[in-house]
């Protein structure tokens, strides 16, 4: 392993003190509103704006990049939302999919029983412990209220199929992606003719009804997932787990992230969901501490086996060297693109300040940026300099999202593409007009550079090569 995790005692300021300062950002310029936000919103549900959207986005392209497009031994899947009721039942959602519930005996406020202060060092036996609140002297944080004992609260929205809401119609809505992998293996492996090991990787969205949602977009009742299942034979199970962890520590460094704020974290034998052999997470020190990042999880072969006894479907895998059947084990890496782009807005979050002025910007990984170049005309009440930088602006746009903006001083127009993470700036100016050449700026370094107007798709598409190592 390459990138070890931080000690046990490793505790890292985080990059940014207070989460106010993202989420300010994040309204202020286009990454994230309040959903339904002129009816007073509702909780945790949050829209993504023109930045946000191109940010989550471009997260989801480079882990497909890392995760399908550069390997030949996992293929895409896009399952449905919707699934038959008994996969949840299979599954162990509709009996084991909870988590510990406590309630204010005076204004009925719930609260996640690991979400209140003094509950962080809770193992799994003491938060079923029902005499846990008594003995923590747990109150509500709301009013100081007595709090109810612990109960189990299910995660998953239920709804109804057809006209009639009837027992008969009910069904749910996912609470994750991984399941449409299990109950596609068979046509997933017949029609694309892999042998194990192999991988299904999918993206797309889940629903859990928590019940103390928060920390802006970290927790949300609606989040995208992006997960892969590594079917697997079962005495190589232990060895690919382990040969997981660095792929998906090093993804992170890849596009930017602070290794020094990331950690591995097992979990303890109580800790672990029934059908885990093993499970260790990435966490981040987000501003409110560690959080979980993406799980790396053995998950044996009690996925396929259950859906095979409960379906009557042969879901084994032949191997024509023995010429003998198993179900397969299953490696999953569970992340998410919410969580993911959360953290990197965080992480590449810099403030500085510059003869005398604050300057705040996103240091985000070129392949993240929701803009590459934006396009900047130096005195925009000049027709021809418009028109120079829209012609610059309609060549790139075909390769590279692109931005145009004259709303503001040069100076001023360079602060808003720092804040957005926009890694290089482009202007035209008088002089461009006799000598066809333009000023590049980069974002990090500030320093500025003159090259032909011709040649600046080839100046970012080369940059963009580099920073994304090719």
């Amino acid at each position: 392993m390459t990138a070890l995790p931080a000690p046990a005692d490793h505790d890292p300021a985080p990059a940014v003190a207070g989460l106010d300062t993202i989420v300010s950002l994040a309204k202020r310029r286009g990454f994230v509103f309040p959903s339904s936000e002129i009816y007073g919103g509702i909780n945790a549900v949050w829209d993504y704006g023109p930045l946000g959207v191109e940010l989550k986005n471009n997260v989801k392209r480079a882990w497909w990049r890392a995760m399908v497009q550069e390997r030949d031994d996992i293929v895409g899947l896009d399952a449905g939302i919707l699934m038959h009721p008994e996969v949840w039942v299979t599954s162990g959602h509709v009996e084991s999919f909870t988590d510990p519930m406590v309630e204010c005996a005076n204004d009925k406020r719930r609260f996640r029983l690991d979400e209140l202060p003094g509950t962080e060092e809770l193992t799994e036996t003491e938060k079923r412990d029902p005499g846990i609140v008594e003995k923590l002297g747990l109150k509500c944080p709301v009013d100081g209220g007595p709090l109810s004992p612990p109960r189990r609260f299910n995660l998953m929205f239920r709804t109804y199929m057809g006209p009639v809401e009837e027992e008969a119609a009910a069904i749910y809505l996912r609470p994750e992606t991984a399941q449409g992998s299990y109950v596609n293996f068979k046509n997933v492996r017949e029609t694309s003719r892999k042998k194990l090991p192999f991988g299904i990787a999918q993206i797309g969205k889940s629903f859990r009804n928590e019940i103390s949602p928060g920390n802006f977009v970290f927790r949300m009742r609606e989040f995208e997932q992006m997960e892969m299942q590594y079917f697997v034979r079962s005495e190589d199970a232990a060895r690919i787990f382990d040969e997981w962890l660095p792929r998906r520590w090093e993804w992170y460094l890849r596009y930017g992230a602070n290794q020094e704020r990331m950690r591995f974290r097992e979990h303890a034998p109580d800790e672990l969901a029934h059908y885990a052999k093993k499970a260790i997470d990435i966490e981040y020190r987000f501003p409110f501490g560690w959080k979980e990042l993406e799980g790396i999880h053995n998950r044996g072969d009690w996925d396929l086996s259950r859906h095979q006894a409960a379906s009557g479907e042969n879901l084994e895998y032949f191997d024509a060297a023995t010429n003998g059947s198993f179900v397969p084990w299953i490696v999953e890496t569970a992340g998410g693109p919410d969580r993911c782009a959360f953290m990197f807005l965080i992480d590449s979050y810099r403030e500085e300040e510059v003869k005398g002025e604050r300057r705040v910007s996103l240091a985000l990984h070129p392949e993240l940026a929701p803009y590459k170049v934006a396009v900047l005309p130096l005195l925009k009440k000049r027709p021809e300099i418009v028109e120079m930088c829209q012609r610059i602006v309609s060549d790139l746009r075909r390769d590279v999202m692109t931005v145009y903006d004259d709303t503001a001083s040069i100076g001023k127009l360079y602060r808003r593409q720092d804040e957005i993470g926009t890694p290089w700036c482009v202007t035209v100016d008088v002089d461009s007009l006799e000598d066809g050449a333009v000023t590049v700026r980069d974002r990090d370094s500030m320093t500025q550079e003159r090259i032909s107007a011709d040649q600046v798709k080839r100046f970012v598409l080369d940059r963009l090569a580099t920073a994304r190592g090719g």
